[in-house]
């Protein structure tokens, strides 16, 4: 156990996650320097209307409902609606932050360089400043929260396209510029269909390609949020539940195929869903037309592996992110490529024992409630109050071979978790390691 008073502990990033770790060490006494690139708090939820910031687009709304996109100990507003929009989602995340007087300890526009671990566990990093100049302390123990969603990546195929390709997540807004274009969006996930749908209200020429079929959630069903309902089958068993919301998507919606799309071979929780209310009745419509896999780029056309071709003007590519710390070595920790992430509740390492990730983890579902009870167990155990489990390359092993469902082996699902699941495990081991930390006070 460390002496409080020599305790010093680092924050990389202050998106909801970060707000989350900081929260939780200043409600152990400890005061954290909070390292945030950007001028403002709230992550990718601090709309950018440039580029070169990751962020939502202009009219995001949440895929999660208000109900369980909430931390546990700060409710949204009650006037909020179910799927709030980005605006509301960073007015509650700076009230969050006023609330528990968070403010003071983040250092904006301070960009962490290097990140190194040195002597018996404690860590040196190096930062650069709002006025461009680079700094060096040292920390006893360092909290990542940098997020997982602003390194695109990016897909290559045969051939040039002779037009713009951006990223979703440099894509903005869609205003009369893209009027009368031709849009491809390459993907299947939230961001294609959203982006997709967008684009079908500006332009009559909408493509989506997808590699691989995905199932589609509406984001209401019977009138309640999704994942509201799907709560209240928590009871039975998981195999059971997946067949339970396949027959109901397939009842509701019919099969994929009668819209032009692959029908998938895998159950709705198998893979991370797509939650969307409009994607499929506009298909139907002819504003959005579906194609399957880009086989290459020939000038300004795109062929297709059906050997359909189609004249793009402007690409996006909604084709996911890099889980990437440009900050440590890559010979040090590297995940990029991973198909699973070798931490303990995602969040411990096991060589590492003051370095701590939170927030590193795609659930079904929201991530910063969970965040908030990584961030508990990360501060209970820097002051004492938690003792992590003896071996825990073995219990990093155990959970690795038991997925909370069998998900698709890609580096997009190398983090996935079920919400529930995963707030229960997390809970559970908070109340076990308090247990262990008092057996080894008395043994002592």
């Amino acid at each position: 156990m460390h002496d409080p008073t020599q305790v010093k502990v680092a924050v990389i990033g202050a998106g909801p996650s970060g707000l989350a770790a900081t929260r939780h060490l200043l409600a152990k006494g400890l005061e954290p320097v909070v390292f945030e690139k950007a001028g403002d708090l709230g992550g990718n939820w601090l709309f950018d209307a440039d580029t070169g910031h990751a962020s939502v687009y202009e009219n995001t709304h949440i895929i999660s409902s208000r109900t369980l996109s909430q931390y546990d100990d700060f409710p949204m507003p009650e006037n909020y609606p179910d799927y709030p929009g980005h605006h509301q989602l960073l007015d509650y995340f700076r009230a969050y932050a006023d609330h528990f007087g968070l403010r003071r300890l983040i250092r904006f526009r301070h960009e962490v360089l290097a990140a190194q671990p040195i002597n018996d566990g404690d860590w040196e990093l190096r930062w650069r400043d709002e006025a461009g100049e680079e700094h060096t302390a040292c920390f006893t123990h360092l909290v990542v929260c940098n997020g997982h969603h602003w390194d695109p990546r990016l897909p290559e195929y045969p051939g040039q396209f002779d037009g713009p390709m951006i990223h979703s997540g440099d894509f903005r807004r869609m205003d009369d510029s893209w009027r009368d274009k031709r849009v491809l969006i390459i993907g299947a996930g939230n961001s294609a269909c959203d982006v997709a749908v967008e684009a079908s209200r500006v332009t009559h020429d909408v493509f989506l390609s997808m590699r691989r079929a995905q199932w589609f959630v509406p984001k209401f069903l019977f009138g309640k949020p999704v994942d509201v309902l799907a709560q209240k089958s928590l009871w039975l068993p998981a195999w059971f539940r997946q067949w339970l919301m396949k027959r109901l998507l397939l009842t509701v919606q019919g099969k994929h195929s009668a819209y032009g799309l692959p029908d998938p071979e895998w159950g709705p929780f198998e893979a991370h869903p797509t939650l969307n209310q409009d994607l499929l009745p506009l298909i139907r419509h002819g504003r959005i037309q579906p194609r399957p896999a880009i086989e290459r780029f020939d000038g300004n056309d795109v062929v297709f592996v059906d050997g359909q071709r189609d004249t793009i003007d402007i690409i996006i590519a909604a084709t996911g992110f890099r889980i990437s710390f440009p900050f440590f070595d890559p010979e040090l920790i590297d995940y990029s490529e991973s198909l699973a992430v070798p931490l303990y509740r995602k969040m411990l390492h096991p060589a590492h024992p003051r370095l701590y990730f939170v927030g590193l983890f795609q659930p079904l579902g929201c991530i910063w409630p969970l965040s908030d009870h990584q961030a508990r167990i990360a501060a209970a155990e820097i002051v004492g109050e938690y003792q992590r489990p003896d071996n825990l390359d073995q219990a990093i092993a155990e959970e690795l071979a038991k997925p909370h469902f069998q998900f698709m082996k890609s580096t997009r699902h190398s983090t996935e978790v079920e919400y529930h699941r995963f707030r229960a495990e997390l809970i559970e081991e908070l109340e076990a390691g308090r247990r262990r930390a008092a057996n080894q006070r008395q043994a002592a």
